[in-house]
This record gives structure tokens, sequence and C-alpha cells, in this order.
């Protein structure tokens, strides 16, 4: 074999071995991004371990979750939508999504540089799982929780208040479905409702995040940079599947406590770690 054809086979298997690293982080992606533990605080924290990805990559592989979301719920869209236009009364939901998604996309659009240039790292991420775990475990307390349980019903006030808890989600930590789905316990609703409703609210926020991202780093995607995110996004894509289903069959007749101690567990043990390390 000529050293030449040696020498780029060995490249081949090298770059296919460095893939592990995006497949994983995709995997931890799909896993997190739709339960209340905060998907861009896991790959931080995954990331900071595997030295791998960057902000960027964290934001764009979620498009991965996003189309995934986008399949499990297309019969449920298409009924709330009113069957286009076959069922007007369906189409204030989707004013109240809108509206809902208002004020993160605002707070996220003037915020974000900053946001990225200093809150992206484990120490901030570890502080803000154990203060979201605190709060779940505050609010959502054990047994049934009754509240609103048909999404049509939800009122503008209560998809406002919901739309202004999302902008906590801009924090790395907090977790986007966390802090909608508590701020949609308080404003009302049931435990089941308020999931659904972050799914709805996760639609526009989300892809709106990818593209916006996508956009900013065009140049970047040329690169090699570019495969492991497609590497990332399929892993996000297939593992988002079954997290979406089993999470919306398990918030129907169990409370979030479990993700709330999970939260303070981890953040301690991280920022224990983080100590040591110093």
């Amino acid at each position: 074999m000529p050293y030449g054809d040696a020498i780029g086979i060995h490249r081949t298997m090298s770059d296919l071995i460095h893939l592990w690293k995006p497949f994983l982080l995709g995997i931890v992606e799909g896993l997190t991004e739709f339960v209340p533990v905060s998907s861009t605080g896991h790959l931080i924290i995954a990331g900071h371990f595997l030295r791998y990805g960057s902000p960027e990559f964290e934001i764009i592989i979620q498009l991965g979750a996003m189309l995934a979301l986008t399949w499990c719920t297309s019969e449920r869209i298409l009924t709330l939508s009113g069957h286009l236009g076959l069922r007007p009364e369906g189409r204030p939901f989707l004013w109240k999504v809108g509206l809902a998604f208002l004020p993160a996309a605002t707070v996220g659009f003037l915020t974000h540089d900053v946001i990225e240039a200093y809150l992206f790292h484990p120490g901030f991420v570890a502080a803000m799982l154990v203060a979201g775990g605190i709060l779940i475990l505050r609010i959502d307390r054990p047994g049934d929780r009754s509240g609103l349980e048909d999404l049509e019903k939800i009122s503008f006030a209560q998809a406002i208040a919901i739309g202004f808890g999302q902008c906590l989600a801009l924090l790395p930590g907090v977790s986007r479905s966390g802090a909608t789905i508590v701020t949609g316990l308080v404003a009302g609703l049931s435990r089941a409702a308020s999931t659904e409703f972050s799914f709805f609210l996760a639609l526009p926020t989300m892809y709106a995040a990818c593209f916006y991202t996508i956009f900013k780093a065009r140049e970047r995607l040329v690169d090699e940079l570019g495969v492991g995110m497609a590497v990332g996004l399929l892993a996000a894509y297939l593992s988002s599947l079954v997290v979406i289903r089993a999470f919306l069959k398990f918030v129907q007749t169990n409370s979030l406590r479990l993700f709330g101690w999970y939260r303070i567990v981890l953040g301690l043990v991280l920022l224990a770690f983080l100590g040591l390390s110093i």
C-alpha cells in the first residue's frame, strides 16, 4: 500500500474514532432536553470533561431534539391549530404560544453574547443545578397536583407568566423545561398540562435559537466541526424520541421531585469536584 494511502486511511479512522464525543454529547442532549435538569448545563459539563464542543455546538445539536419533538407532536399540533383552518377555536392557543415565546426571545437576543461569554462554565451550571433543584422541591409537593388540564383553556395571563418564566432558562443550568413547567404549576396548570405547554413552547423558542446560532456560525459549519454537529444532531434526535413519550407518561402520575434531588446531588458533587481541582 502506498505510504500516502496509508496516511489517509489512518486519518480517516482517527476522525471516525473522535466522532464518539459528539455522538455521546448528542445522547446527553436527547436525554436531558425535555426533562427539568438542564440540557445545556449537562452539555457544558460533559463537554468540559470530554474536552469537546463549544457554545455553538451545544446549541445547534438541540435542533435534533426539536426535530424529534416536532415529529412526536405533529398530530397534536394539527389538532390544536384547527386542522389548518378547519377548526378556528384552536387558533387562540397558537397565539398564546406565540405570546409566551416573546419574552425569552427578546431577552435572549439582547443578552445572548454576554451570557455565552461569561456564564457557560461548569461552576455556574453547578450552582444553578442546586438552586433549581431546591425550587422544584419547594413548589412541586408529593401527591396529585390539581390544576387546569385542558391546554386550549389556558389563559393569556398564564401563557405570559410561563413566557417570563422561560427567561430564567437563558441562564445555563436552570433548564428551559424546568423553568416553564414549574412556572406553569405556579400559574395553576396541572403537571401534565404544564409539561405539554412547555413542549409546545419549546418549538418556536429552540428553533429560533438554533437557526440564529447556525446563521452566526455559518462560516465554521463547513469544516470538520460540521461533521461532529451532524453526528450530534442524529444522536440527539434518536434519544429524544425515547424520552419525550416516556416523560409525558411519567408526569401523569409522578411529581418532579426526583429530578429536583438529582439536580441537587449532581450540582453539589460537581461543585466539590471543581473545588478539589483548583
